[in-house]
């Protein structure tokens, strides 16, 4: 069909390229007249496909249409008129010219919403539903008969931006082509307007915008994001027009903290918040305001009564030349502009949105560090206004509200270090409710360290709250896969600059011997970050071939999604490793996200009491690399008053455990109970350790010794028992504990240390009533099994033989450094509840293969033990729970495969 295209913009550019695909000849395109020098994109997508174009600036003068227009029109020959977003008056000697008719777009559901600004009225009336309509054009104000409608939901917080974008641009275009298709074959149907809810609004100008504040929050939420960014609603405050744009509505906004703002006609004052510009209708509900319009700037609300303060910053050189260099980028897009002086505005010289986002990424190809937002140009839009903002920025002066960190400061193993020692919550540091603290203890003497917040009920409350809104509004989910990835690896890059710091951190709390802390805890949680920030924008779904479903002109697809709306939530009880379990769970947390969308959802929050020092110190640094506020919270609080508030929340779509299994049980039925969380759980461990009589012996004793005694014992995967092959069993026992007896016992900063203290009394007092056990069960003690006399938590490393199935050292575990060793009998290594990890030691790599596939574990090492690595995935069996911590596997953790068939 030859087709006549009258219309604009990037809409009509889109609608233009779909026709010509489905194969219509384009005959002519018609548009509005180059723009300070710039053509429309419509216009350069024609001219480079060499179709006539032609931009006149009117089609008629005192309501008679121009003779030689309509004469050029009709030279083109079209069989039909498409008016995508057309925004000129077309005389209807050209409408009805082609033999059938003309076809216009519309973005309202008609009748409703006649005539112009049909989006904007959308939201101001407060509509659930919105829509576009294509009809056939008449000489009324959108009142021909109606081709073809769709129509989509309208979300609380909507904009006409994000309609357009999610809806009304993409299923508009193909609602377009649709319509012409139906056309061609004849099926267009034509549906007069019923009068019935019919509505017209005119174009919405400023004067007419202003805000009558005796209304409800909702409705001051409608006009103000009904009007933004045109014209923008607005109101007397401090005696000039300030306009207000981006609104949301809030439930906590009578609670909000923050500096009292007087507004000309509102019923009671806004609040200048840290969030932005809290405003109260006449029901006293709250919304929120995140940007204000005044004196011809932009600026974030937040920093209302900061907006006059800041002087120009003096330049270096070398932001000079980086300035030369934007001057050059700002001429090449503004081409229509001679030169580019401090004073030149951006958009009063001619950019559009599309210009926005080349200028955001110029700026990162030049200072990848300067990390801009689209709204960082809307509100810095002269050149000297954009420099200054980046230099800001590459200084780290932007601005930004400074974190505050009231540290404990200790001089230790030779470097001073900073402990935070507040709970985490929305990007800050805080007390817990009522003041609760509680004091954490150094296992190496026995003395307090600091005292450490105790979260409360309502510190989960506020925690949820402010995931919560990470994701929904905030710049986590706004931000692109790959950016997220660069700041997560931003993060790890900073974990390593304070990698001393953190490991002594680690060994003071947790009694973590230095090098290992250094080495394992921190190490290994660096390259997790590292290894998961590669993972952000590779996760992806698959195409199925499908066969029953008849006709067979079928496309499945499946698309990786985030678990929920809701946060994701990680509950830590265990007393070691905090920060390398910390790592686990955040990073593959963090980069979970919807890979079509580009929208991260799930965001974490990890609970320690007995542990909490490097959590907290991890948070600070996510806070310094640049993590949104919301994404991470750290609430050292008691399991039975936090975690089981976790568990509770309605708000949790997901819960990950570390700890006991019976605590896991109670988990589960919890958040079963709740809204049937997704849970991911890794409990109790009683791992076997398989020892030929055919190994090589001295790497088996070093190897099991490791596999027991690592971190003290206090390890999840710790070799639980030990089955040795009876020929080799006495030379086995009399090596280990040759082996033993050298290992030093003693403060975990001397580097000579080999073990350090149990993390917690309680922990050292149940490992002392756990060897008595075995003693009284009749078990034979080899070696220790006796506290050590000395300030601190020392517990002797213990080896115990003659070990039976039923005793209960041989099904329980220790979570120390005890050493249970029993003669191989077939079929014992799988006869216990537990399945986290497993090993085997012969040379024999039949009888090695054939014993893995038997073992029933999540993890199996040959000839080795302890060797993880942040690819491989990680997780138990049975009794120890379910679910995968690290490698590709632990990603379907966090995420929802969707299934997508569509017929074609």
């Amino acid at each position: 069909m030859k087709i006549a295209v009258i219309g604009q913009s990037l809409f009509g550019q889109e609608v233009y390229k779909e026709l010509r695909k489905d194969g219509h000849t384009i005959v002519g395109v018609f548009t509005i007249p180059d723009k300070d020098g710039k053509a429309d994109p419509l216009a350069t997508e024609a001219e480079k496909d060499g179709v006539p174009v032609f931009k006149f600036p009117r089609w008629r003068v005192k309501s008679q249409a121009i003779p030689e227009v309509v004469s050029q029109y009709r030279d083109m020959g079209a069989e039909l008129n498409v008016l995508p977003f057309c925004s000129q008056f077309i005389p209807m000697e050209v409408i009805d010219h082609p033999k059938h008719g003309s076809i216009i777009y519309h973005p309202s559901l008609l009748p409703r919403h006649r005539g112009a600004s049909a989006i904007n009225w959308t939201l101001i009336h407060g509509d659930k539903k919105a829509g576009f309509t294509v009809f056939w054009a008449d000489d009324g104000l959108d009142t021909g008969p109606i081709l073809l409608q769709k129509e989509c939901d309208v979300e609380p917080n909507d904009t006409v931006n994000t309609i357009y974008k999610r809806f009304l641009f993409p299923e508009g275009v193909k609602g377009t082509v649709e319509a012409v298709r139906l056309i061609a074959e004849g099926k267009a149907p034509k549906i007069t307007q019923p009068q019935e809810g019919a509505t017209y609004e005119g174009i919405q100008k400023k004067e007419g915008a202003k805000i009558d504040w005796n209304q409800s929050a909702e409705a001051l939420h409608n006009w103000i994001r009904g009007n933004d960014k045109v014209p923008g609603a607005w109101a007397e405050v401090d005696g000039r027009k300030v306009t207000f744009y981006g609104s949301i509505l809030v439930d906590n906004g009578t609670t909000a903290s923050g500096q009292p703002l007087e507004i000309s006609g509102a019923s009671r004052p806004g609040i200048v918040t840290k969030a932005g510009l809290v405003l109260f209708g006449n029901d006293d509900k709250a919304l929120l305001v995140k940007n204000l319009q005044f004196d011809g700037k932009m600026i974030a609300a937040a920093q209302y009564f900061r907006s006059g303060s800041s002087a120009a910053v003096e330049l270096t050189e070398e932001e000079k030349t980086f300035a030369e260099q934007m001057r050059a980028v700002w001429k090449s897009i503004l081409s229509n502009v001679s030169q580019i002086e401090d004073s030149t505005d951006f958009f009063k010289s001619g950019a559009a949105s599309m210009d926005v986002v080349r200028l955001v990424e110029e700026v990162k190809l030049r200072a990848s560090s300067c990390q801009l937002q689209n709204e960082d140009v809307y509100m810095n839009t002269t050149f000297q206004d954009f420099i200054q903002m980046c230099v800001r920025k590459l200084r780290g002066e932007d601005d930004e509200e400074e974190l505050v960190v009231d540290y404990v400061e200790k001089t230790i193993n030779n470097m001073t270090i900073k402990i935070p020692h507040q709970l985490f919550i929305n990007g800050e540091f805080v007390d817990a409710e009522g003041g609760k603290t509680y004091k954490t203890i150094n296992p190496t003497d026995g003395t307090a360290i600091c005292d450490v917040s105790l979260a409360q009920i309502s510190d989960v409350d506020k925690a949820v709250a402010a995931a919560k809104e990470a994701f929904e509004e905030g710049e986590w989910g706004k931000m692109n896969p790959r950016d997220r990835g660069r700041l997560i690896y931003k993060l790890a890059d900073l974990m390593e600059q304070h990698q001393e710091e953190l490991a002594t951190i680690e060994a003071i709390d947790s009694g973590a011997v230095y090098t290992l802390a250094l080495k394992t805890h921190v190490g290994m949680s660096i390259q997790t970050f590292r290894y998961f920030a590669g993972w952000c924008d590779k996760i992806q779904g698959s195409t199925i071939p499908i066969n029953q479903a008849r006709p067979n002109r079928n496309l499945t697809f499946t698309k990786k999604e985030p678990i929920g709306q809701q946060p994701v939530w990680e509950l830590e009880t265990q007393w070691s490793s905090n920060l390398l379990r910390s790592a686990s769970t955040l990073a593959v947390s963090l980069c979970s996200l919807n890979p079509v969308e580009c929208i991260q959802r799930p965001v974490v929050c990890v609970g320690f009491q007995v542990t909490p020092l490097t959590a907290l110190k991890f948070a600070e640094l996510a806070a310094r690399a640049g993590l949104p506020k919301g994404v991470l919270n750290i609430l050292p609080g008691s399991g039975a008053l936090v975690g089981q508030r976790l568990s509770d929340h309605p708000d949790v779509r997901k819960l990950g455990f570390t700890g006991s299994t019976e605590i896991g049980k109670h988990i589960m039925k919890s958040c079963a109970v709740s809204n049937v969380k997704k849970v991911s759980l890794e409990l109790g461990g009683k791992s076997p350790l398989i020892i030929f009589s055919d190994c090589d012996l001295d790497k088996a004793v070093r190897m099991g010794m490791s596999s027991v005694f690592f971190n003290k014992g206090e390890n999840c995967i710790a070799a639980g028992r030990l089955f040795v092959e009876d020929t080799i069993h006495d030379q086995f026992v009399k090596k280990v504990v040759e082996e033993v007896k050298k290992m030093k016992i003693g403060d975990p900063l001397d580097r000579s240390t080999d073990h350090g203290p149990q993390n917690h009394k309680a922990h050292l007092d149940k490992l002392v009533e756990y060897c008595q056990t075995g003693v009284k069960e009749g078990a034979t003690l080899v070696y220790g099994g006796k506290q050590v006399q000395r300030p601190g938590f020392f517990f002797e490393p213990t080896v115990f033989t003659d070990v039976q199935d039923h005793m209960y050292i041989a099904k329980e575990e220790s979570f120390g450094p005890v050493m249970i060793i029993s003669k191989f009998k077939g079929g014992r290594a799988n006869a216990t509840e537990y399945g986290l990890a497993s090993g085997v030691f012969t040379r024999d790599i039949s009888k090695a293969l054939y014993v893995s596939e038997r073992l029933d574990a999540g993890t199996v090492f040959v000839n080795t033990y302890n060797k993880t690595d942040v690819a491989a995935p990680f997780g138990g069996f049975k009794q120890s729970g379910f679910g995968k911590d690290l490698g590709q596997d632990a990603l379907n953790e966090y995420l929802k495969t969707k299934a997508v068939t569509i017929e074609y």
